[in-house]
């Protein structure tokens, strides 16, 4: 599992530098969805980053601290359209749980008292933030037909499936499953399947 997180910061990463060394004017009009969308990611991706550290620090599960790291490659690679399109940054605040939108606060506090209860409820946390995370991708890149974009957000979906996929098998290895609340039952099964 180790080596698959290593492979996909990797990947990121080359994607990172592949689309930052492009040519896209910094000047083009995004439209009110675009924007909305990248700063909702933006903050999406640090609830996940946030919530798996704090998880880490309760349980010490290598699979939180392993996906949080991979989380902040995921806020770095958001930050760059920011960056590019010249956006305020929702992150002004980057300690553990502080959130420029409410939303993202009440969602935190939630999350670790779900997760808190025990080592397999805070699992299922991690396989729920990430069931959220590819179902909002999904819908942002419906969104969108910048094709900077089109590619962090990809590369974020790939990342999700990765994570939901070690956050289950982590649930397996206690007995339990997972059953999906934002995406289907179909598609997650999919996920589980292409390996």
């Amino acid at each position: 599992m180790k080596k698959i997180l290593k492979v996909v910061s990797v990947l990121l990463g080359l994607s990172i530098i592949f689309y930052s060394t492009a040519v896209i004017s910094a000047t083009t009009t995004l439209t009110a969805e675009e924007i909305e969308d990248i700063l909702h990611m933006r903050e999406e991706e640090k609830l996940a980053r946030d919530v798996y550290i704090t998880l880490y620090n309760i349980y010490k599960v290598p699979v939180f601290n392993n996906i949080s790291k991979s989380e902040q490659t995921h806020m770095n690679a958001v930050k760059t359209l920011i960056d590019r399109y010249q956006l305020e940054d929702p992150v002004t605040d980057d300690g553990i749980g502080k959130f420029s939108n409410p939303k993202f606060t009440e969602l935190y506090n939630t999350l670790i008292e779900k997760g808190k209860k025990s080592v397999v409820d805070a699992l299922t946390v991690g396989a729920l933030i990430e069931d959220l995370d590819i179902k909002d991708l999904q819908e942002a890149l419906k969104r969108t037909d910048k094709s900077d974009i089109k590619l962090v957000y990809e590369n974020l979906t790939k990342g999700s499936k990765n994570h939901i996929r070690a956050f289950i098998g982590q649930l397996q290895r206690y007995g339990q499953t997972y059953t999906p609340t934002y995406i289907t039952k179909e598609e997650l099964e999919e996920i589980l399947s292409s390996r």
